[in-house]
């Protein structure tokens, strides 16, 4: 069921046009197939990138899309109603361009940014580490500075599309502690730079997650976005924009989740009824689409204060948090509704319930969220 938007403009009216137009005629007839085969769709990324649907909230001179935040997650969202994997790699993609947008210099943008955002090429963000998932001031992967540049050594973990991405955020330390910690941009195809067997994962299957690993790998000075021991400050400010990404796949999901809920309960009969007339099946319908709608206004809301320049970081954590919740709560009641159904894999709900979990965990897990939100409380 398309939902009926606010959206600021006609620009943007047909924006959603046209992600549904692709997101029903290219995702949909795709997405069973290579779930449940566990196989990466080629050439879905550079269809949406030609229908420039890969940069939509950055400069149109840099060869973005010029487009609101605002307007950006509710084409994330249609997205992720049709293919959550495919949104999550759209959503890692654009946080993985905010670094050289918000830190680099003009050499650097003019360089490399038209082509990243032009969708010509796919990013990954390489921060955490086997040790060091909410502890990002942990640390180990090292940059040690040589002539022209940085030889790395170390490893990455839990990155979406590794292997695949055609460059990489990496944080790497350069020194010690929290300031101690850079920001570079790194080719797939650097020299020492290898990664691991694709995660067996519970859900999100068509989009291989990896390990990365740097063995003596160069990276040259030019390829270091911001100052030495910049690092944190980078990968933060990304952060918060990454988890408004994951907050709207996160509503996309459930959406999903209810309407194939809502599709089922009006063609089941139970005691001569449509089961979606019996009370107590139409309340839990009825609270799963108050969750979704929920969720979906705290998301907006915190990107309407990031496109008016407002502070918005514990705006991001409470639509993260709210968001990837209801995600959760709405695609476990989407099996209950379905019954034995639900719980098997002839219909979707079992995938979603499966993909929700995730939107629990990455870009800083729910607990992170309540512990930024507890923070910003105490002053």
């Amino acid at each position: 069921m398309a939902v009926d938007r606010l959206l600021p403009t006609d620009e943007a009216r047909d924006l959603i046009g046209l992600t549904r137009d692709v997101a029903d005629k290219v995702l949909a007839p795709l997405v069973d197939e290579h779930e449940k085969a566990e196989t990466y769709p080629e050439g879905v990324f550079a269809t949406l990138g030609e229908a420039g649907l890969l940069s939509l909230p950055y400069p149109e001179e840099w060869g973005g899309g010029g487009q609101p935040y605002e307007v950006y997650l509710q084409v994330l969202e249609e997205i992720a109603a049709r293919w959550a994997a495919v949104a999550v790699a759209v959503s890692v993609h654009s946080l993985s361009c905010h670094p050289l947008m918000a830190f680099g210099t003009e050499e650097q943008k003019q360089r490399w940014l038209p082509e990243m955002l032009g969708g010509a090429t796919v990013g990954a963000y390489s921060l955490s580490e086997p040790q060091a998932g909410s502890d990002a001031a942990a640390l180990a992967c090292k940059a040690t500075a040589v002539d022209g540049g940085y030889r790395v050594h170390g490893s990455k973990a839990w990155i979406t599309h590794g292997g695949i991405a055609d460059f990489y955020n990496l944080f790497a330390r350069t020194g010690e502690g929290s300031k101690g910690i850079s920001c570079f941009l790194v080719p797939r195809d650097t020299p020492g730079l290898s990664f691991g067997k694709p995660e067996e994962k519970m859900g999100l299957h068509a989009v291989p997650t990896t390990s990365a690993h740097y063995d003596d790998a160069f990276v040259p000075d030019e390829r270091r976005v911001g100052t030495e021991g910049q690092g944190l400050q980078i990968a933060f400010s990304a952060l918060d924009s990454g988890r408004l990404g994951i907050a709207a796949v996160a509503v996309g999901l459930a959406q999903a989740a209810l309407d194939e809920a809502v599709a089922y309960a009006q063609e089941r009969t139970a005691f001569g009824r449509k089961i979606i007339d019996h009370q107590g099946l139409g309340f839990l319908l009825a609270d799963m689409a108050a969750a979704v709608d929920s969720a979906r206004a705290t998301y907006i809301d915190a990107a309407r204060r990031r496109d008016a320049g407002l502070p918005y970081s514990r705006n991001a954590s409470v639509a993260k948090l709210v968001a990837t919740d209801a995600a959760m709560k709405v695609t476990t009641d989407a099996v209950q509704v379905l019954g034995g159904y639900g719980y098997t894999r002839d219909f979707r709900v079992e995938r979603y319930m499966r993909e929700a979990k995730i939107t629990q965990i990455f870009e800083g897990t729910n607990q992170i969220q309540r512990l930024v939100i507890s923070r910003y409380l105490a002053g």
